[in-house]
């Protein structure tokens, strides 16, 4: 099954969605849908090469993606758990477990080294309205869509243009050494990021093996490295919670600690964005 590498995602097989919005701005998620999940296994393993299950296990829905290996003949099985929908709750949870038991299979993997994407205010049509106990609720009267992207060997995203309805660029990554990528911000952005990361290798090397012994938490001196790179960037901890599902932000483990950061190094910082 090895000859088998599932291909990364095309710019028209990702979706934009808003994870967070403000009045100053709002965040977006990159996301892939079933469809696509079921396209890319056809492609790689044929229609009648892979299988779904489902199954109730307490109460949650899972989904269990099976791949036929040839040179064993038999079936490999990965699964994995789905959320509830606000609307048609049956129906989300399937296609949400479906979906995370693709990314297991490595499908759209990619999309967790995305880096946290900010659209200023400016740049988005943001719009809000009082509910009855004057609270302000905010909304976004545009559509957002992945333009271009590219990724470097290691299946990580770096470059990225995400464009509005009108076709207008709101967001965009350059890949680094392409061009002078924002002048004078862009190189001051650069050396804020290359001294955060420097400040941050000490404090990472002394909590390796705390980590190791407790992979169910994070030190104090990983969640001040992590807060170092919120402010940097100027992405919130609601938007971190959001996009990777964090209840407690001092309980995730060491993997997802290392995916937040590696995702927030790549971001740009504030005073570039």
């Amino acid at each position: 099954m090895e000859q088998n590498l599932i291909r990364l995602l095309k710019a028209d097989e990702i979706e934009c969605r808003v994870a967070v919005i403000k009045e100053n701005g709002l965040s977006l998620l990159l996301y892939k849908d079933a469809r696509v999940d079921q396209r890319i296994l056809d492609e790689t393993f044929g229609p009648f090469g892979w299988k779904r299950s489902h199954q109730s296990i307490e109460g949650n829905l899972y989904c269990t993606v099976e791949i036929y290996d040839k040179a064993t003949g038999e079936w490999v099985a990965k699964q994995d758990v789905g959320t509830m929908s606000y609307s048609e709750k049956e129906k989300g949870q399937a296609s949400d477990s479906f979906k995370r038991a693709c990314f297991n299979w490595g499908i759209g993997r990619e999309l967790y080294t995305a880096p946290f994407i900010w659209i200023p205010a400016a740049k988005a049509e943001i719009v809000y309205k009082e509910d009855q106990n004057k609270v302000k609720r905010f909304s976004c009267n545009d559509h957002f869509s992945v333009s271009s992207i590219q990724y470097n060997d290691d299946r990580e995203i770096c470059a990225l243009v995400i464009v509005n309805g009108r076709g207008q660029t709101v967001y965009e990554l350059k890949e680094k050494g392409a061009g002078a990528a924002g002048g004078r911000k862009g190189k001051a952005a650069e050396r804020n990021a290359d001294k955060a990361e420097t400040a941050q290798k000490p404090a990472q090397k002394n909590t390796a093996e705390k980590a190791q012994k407790d992979p169910a938490s994070i030190s104090k001196e990983q969640m001040d490295s992590l807060q170092a790179e919120l402010d940097r960037t100027g992405v919130s901890m609601e938007t971190v919670q959001s996009r990777y599902r964090i209840k407690e932000p001092a309980a995730m483990s060491a993997e997802l600690y290392g995916r937040v950061m590696s995702a927030l190094k790549r971001t740009k910082s504030s005073e570039a964005a």
